[in-house]
């Protein structure tokens, strides 16, 4: 097959204890996931219908890179968050099976320009320019899962320039991993190579350039970062 243009890379991920690389198809986000969060937002928790919203693939910045400072805001916020990583995938999944379709874990940031965000939802717009821009998810390398998974106890943190800026326990979200993928995959076909990012708590505040931060899911994952 010949195209039209050159083809673009594929977005990859780095595999812990391997020189593999995971390749990113999509990347799907849960908002309001922790309780705590929803409410420093001024929001509630739904925990019948979970809110999904979408980044793309190309926007994962991993290896180490610095994190360029997005254009068009001056309020970027930082989200830490458990990333999930899929070998599998399927449609109207049960929460007794989503669990085996784990490839592995990370820790990851879904940066936000929050200015935007408010503007948009101020006129009930979408987030797309908020979330989804370019370098908005910087991701660590993934841990397979026959090499450890996170438990409910497992903590999440943030520190920016060596302060702890987030932090909480699996335990604390509203809708674990098997129950994510469960809700996602009724509303679309989850294939290999999607990445969910499963929610932050409390604590996001902004970014600067210059600022360096250190994310980390306990024993699973780490992602140290600088802001350009």
């Amino acid at each position: 097959m010949r195209y039209a243009i050159p083809l673009p890379a594929v977005p990859s991920l780095p595999v812990l204890g391997s020189d593999d690389r995971f390749p990113v198809r999509r990347i799907f986000c849960i908002g309001r996931n922790f309780a705590d969060h929803a409410r420093e937002m001024g929001a509630t928790v739904d925990r019948e219908q979970p809110m999904f919203f979408c980044k793309p693939a190309d926007a994962v910045v991993t290896d180490g890179a610095d994190v360029p400072y997005p254009t068009a805001t001056s309020e970027l916020h930082h989200e830490v968050e458990m990333v999930v990583a899929l070998a599998g995938g399927g449609r109207d999944l049960t929460a007794d099976l989503a669990d085996t379709l784990v490839f592995g874990y990370g820790v990851g940031l879904d940066l936000t320009r929050r200015d935007l965000q408010a503007q948009a939802k101020a006129k009930g717009h979408p987030w797309d320019v908020a979330k989804a821009f370019d370098h908005s998810a910087p991701v660590s390398a993934l841990r397979p899962v026959e090499q450890g998974r996170p438990g409910p106890q497992t903590r999440l943190s943030l520190e920016v320039n060596d302060v702890l800026r987030q932090q909480a326990t699996l335990a604390d979200m509203v809708h674990d991993v098997p129950a994510i993928i469960a809700a996602l995959s009724r509303l679309f076909e989850l294939k290999p190579g999607d990445l969910l990012f499963t929610g932050t708590p409390a604590g996001v505040a902004a970014l600067h350039r210059g600022d360096r931060f250190h994310a980390e899911l306990e024993g699973i994952a780490v992602l140290d970062g600088r802001m350009a």
